[in-house]
């Protein structure tokens, strides 16, 4: 499939998932978006899309594809859960910021790997201990009570660390297959 091709249906897609909130906004007031909402959301889910496309394009490997995949749904969730809620208090909580070194992890490796499997692999698994230590250096600054909340971030952290991990061991996985 072409780019021009790739960039219309990842557009067609952006538009009809924004659909969902506009229309439930039409029946519920529980659901309540901005037009900075729309154009955040959609920010995300197209640069998210064009990430995908673009790097995937790199390799016909299907578990290098996949692991790209599961790399970018990380990072989407991830920007997504902590503009929307926020992960550590709520979505104001300056320690949330903390949370881009994990993007800043597996982007910055990425490029230095030069987008090949392996040195993905090692950046996505460096975003998954990243992702684990940011609630603990969290912890060391801001000094908050150990309560559930903070059960509830750690195993939220712990689970996304596991899609980082997946993620490096599918590209782990195309890298060995590529020597093979």
């Amino acid at each position: 499939m072409t780019l021009t091709k790739s960039l219309v249906r990842l557009a067609l897609a952006t538009a009809c998932l924004l659909l969902i909130p506009l229309v439930a906004m039409q029946f519920t007031k529980e659901v309540v978006w901005t037009l900075s909402d729309f154009v955040i959301m959609g920010a995300l889910l197209f640069g998210a899309g064009l990430t995908y496309v673009l790097v995937s394009k790199l390799s016909t490997n299907g578990s290098y594809r996949l692991g790209v995949g599961v790399a970018v749904a990380a990072g989407l969730l991830l920007v997504w859960g902590n503009l929307a809620v926020g992960f550590i208090g709520s979505e104001d909580n300056p320690a949330n910021l903390l949370y881009g070194a994990v993007l800043a992890v597996a982007g910055v490796g990425a490029l230095v790997a030069r987008f090949r499997p392996l040195g993905m692999a090692r950046a996505m698994f460096a975003a998954a201990l990243t992702q684990f230590a940011v609630p603990l250096v969290a912890a060391l600054i801001w000094k908050p009570e150990v309560d559930l909340g903070m059960l509830y971030v750690l195993a939220l952290n712990t689970i996304f660390a596991g899609i980082w991990v997946a993620s490096g061991w599918l590209l782990r996985r195309a890298g060995r297959s590529a020597l093979a």
